[in-house]
């Protein structure tokens, strides 16, 4: 069995990964209690920038935060791109307002531009399309360098942007070469800012005497990893609860198996392990089921896996309230610059409205 997951897991790592830099727009009007422009940047589905009309632009991981450091003139750019956007947005989203005859309510205009890398084969695959009130608004086909709008009321905004043939050669190099590049860039800095020489944490978690016990780990990277219950050396699948991979909130992941121990005897004990095994590195992690390496409810590190399920949960909650329209594209697969950091330079200052 062993043999068979080292067989598996050195596939996954044979197919490469599919990587995505998202740049996500969003200007609102008549919404309470939520500021008036709002951008976030997500690199492999994780926010790693955010900005608003409300609060400047901030890096929200450990190794942005040193890139930053590194490259101070990224975070100048960045913040004068979080400006500039902020203005184009406000003005397209009060001239699509008075297009439609929108005189009051809740309304939302959002873009969602990128690119992905698949670290493989080399294919990448650029987007930049826009919603409106949480639908599609329009979108650019990069291989026919045209705008496609799946809404009559976006034909006057397509019919214009069609005729402008230097800003369509300008989102093609942007998406096609500018933006992986930078996508690639930043891949290549988290991992060697994320690879760490050090092991990660393995730690037994038991919140009650009658509860399974989780083996937990974490501070690990990159995401190509498993974690399991052995007993006698032999993989369990039964009795046994396994949780996805999550990540932390300094770019590293975590993950958690659950044993049923109700059945075990305490003699038997001794014969169980938690074996942690990271991609890439020849030795595993085992730890012994015993008693007194468990942490019981007071001991719980409830920051460690409480706190970081509280966080998915909140970014997920800020996602699906940010970004209402998040249209699943055909070839996306998610995973589970030149131009300076965080920049949202494609499409600015053009009228959407008009």
């Amino acid at each position: 069995m062993k043999k068979l997951f080292a067989l598996l897991l050195f596939c996954h790592v044979a197919f490469g990964v599919k990587h995505s830099l998202k740049y996500f727009l969003t200007a609102t009007s008549g919404v309470p209690n939520f500021p008036e422009f709002a951008a976030a940047v997500v690199l492999d589905e994780a926010q790693v920038g955010y900005c608003d009309s409300i609060r400047t632009a901030e890096p929200k991981q450990d190794w942005v935060r040193k890139f930053i450091k590194d490259n101070p003139q990224h975070l100048e750019w960045h913040i004068n791109q979080c400006s500039g956007n902020q203005q184009f947005f406000r003005a397209n989203i009060d001239g699509l307002m008075e297009r439609l005859n929108q005189t009051g309510g809740a309304h939302i205009l959002q873009r969602m531009n990128g690119c992905e890398w698949d670290d493989e084969t080399g294919d990448i695959r650029g987007f930049n399309q826009y919603g409106y009130d949480g639908e599609d608004f329009i979108a650019l086909d990069l291989q026919t360098l045209t705008w496609i709008a799946p809404k009559p009321q976006a034909f006057i905004t397509k019919l214009r942007w069609d005729t402008e043939k230097a800003r369509l050669q300008f989102n093609k190099n942007f998406y096609i070469h500018e933006c992986p590049k930078s996508l690639k860039m930043y891949v290549h800095y988290r991992k060697s800012f994320l690879q760490r020489t050090d092991l990660p944490s393995v730690s037994l978690l038991q919140k009650t005497a009658s509860s399974p016990v989780t083996c937990h780990a974490t501070g690990f990277y990159p995401d190509r990893a498993d974690l399991s219950w052995t007993k006698d050396g032999e993989e369990l699948h039964e009795d046994v609860d396994k949780g996805e991979i999550l990540p932390n909130h300094d770019g590293s992941f975590q993950m958690s198996v659950d044993l049923n121990i109700s059945s075990i005897a305490p003699e038997d004990w001794k014969r169980y392990r938690c074996v942690f095994q990271l991609s890439g590195v020849k030795d595993d992690i085992r730890t012994k089921l015993d008693k007194a390496a468990i942490r019981t409810n007071r001991g719980f590190p409830a920051g460690a896996v409480i706190g970081g399920v509280v966080v998915l949960l909140l970014l997920a909650l800020c996602i699906a309230g940010l970004f209402i329209w998040r249209k699943k594209y055909n070839g996306t697969q998610q995973h589970k610059n030149s131009c300076p950091a965080f920049t949202f330079k494609a499409d600015i200052y053009k009228n959407i409205s008009s």
